[in-house]
């Protein structure tokens, strides 16, 4: 069994107050604290004469006039989106309506614009596109006065995941892949656990990265050591859950039960979610098969 993980579950913060987390660099955190994001959406603004701001947060006025006010009357040129889930998509129209920013991210094409969508809180969205004024590769970079963004693309929590590599400073806005508070959920269809982890191997290459500013929670230091834990978490998950299959826990539902014994109630929905991207990865790899689609009550068998 894996050694547990050191969360960071404390954090420095009040709502809609600038916190300085490096030079040049401020947070300021929305109010829309949950189970999955933790305190609350991290907004990040840098620059110096002219301003970055990463991911907008919520829909929630009060969050917006905080980073405005943090600004501090400086312009607001670009809004960078690490990825297009609701809690740090929906506050951008407001923001770039009284800045005029130009947004960069990946971008993302909504399979059914305007559909009602379950989220893994069991929380109700309307899924859209979103297509940024300037699309972002791995590898790309965006620049203003005193700043230089890279993106580094994640996928596995998101399709669409972007870090931004900060130049010349050693820190990675590390978006939901890495957080210091817990691990990222993965949950299917749009969570990829084959993508996650190849993500996790990605920033274990980047050396250079010694501060994540993530999406939620705190600042995570020595931040290789974690996504080496998060990784060897994920296998020893995966081992578990194959395991279980094998003492003829059948189902999904059924595995969650094991894997996942007495997870808050809240959390559910997202756990059984994160069995089945595992279960995905463990057909992939001819681990585990199944007689037909995958399903949550489709049996399970060890191939």
């Amino acid at each position: 069994m894996a050694e547990p993980i050191e969360f960071k579950t404390t954090m420095q913060f009040a709502y809609g107050v600038p916190l300085a987390m490096a030079p040049g660099i401020v947070r300021v955190v929305a109010n829309n604290p949950s189970p999955f994001t933790f305190k609350g959406t991290n907004t990040y603004l840098l620059g110096e004469s002219s301003l970055a701001v990463i991911d907008p947060g919520p829909d929630d006025p009060a969050h917006i006039e905080a980073v405005l006010a943090a600004a501090g009357g400086r312009p607001i040129s670009h809004i960078f989106l690490t990825h297009t889930h609701h809690d740090h998509l929906d506050g951008l129209p407001a923001l770039q309506a009284r800045t005029g920013a130009r947004t960069c991210g990946y971008g993302r094409i909504a399979p059914s614009p305007g559909r009602h969508r379950t989220s893994p809180s069991g929380g109700e969205y309307v899924e859209a596109s979103f297509s940024p004024d300037i699309v972002m590769r791995d590898g790309d970079r965006v620049s203003g006065p005193g700043w230089e963004l890279m993106a580094v693309f994640t996928p596995g929590h998101a399709p669409d995941h972007l870090c931004f590599a900060l130049a010349g400073s050693g820190v990675l806005f590390s978006g939901d892949h890495v957080m210091a508070w817990n691990t990222s959920v993965v949950a299917p269809p749009e969570g990829n656990m084959a993508d996650y982890m190849r993500s996790l191997d990605r920033l274990i290459e980047r050396r250079q990265d010694t501060l994540y500013l993530p999406g939620h929670g705190g600042r995570l230091e020595s931040p290789l050591r974690m996504v080496r834990a998060f990784r060897t978490h994920r296998q020893w998950r995966e081992q578990a859950i194959l395991e279980a299959i094998r003492a003829g826990h059948a189902t999904i539902g059924q595995v969650a039960a094991v894997v996942y014994r007495g997870i808050d109630a809240r959390l559910e929905r997202a756990a059984a979610l994160s069995v089945q991207a595992h279960v995905e990865h463990l057909i992939a790899r001819g681990l585990v098969r199944t007689s037909g689609p995958l399903t949550p009550d489709q049996p399970l068998s060890a191939a």
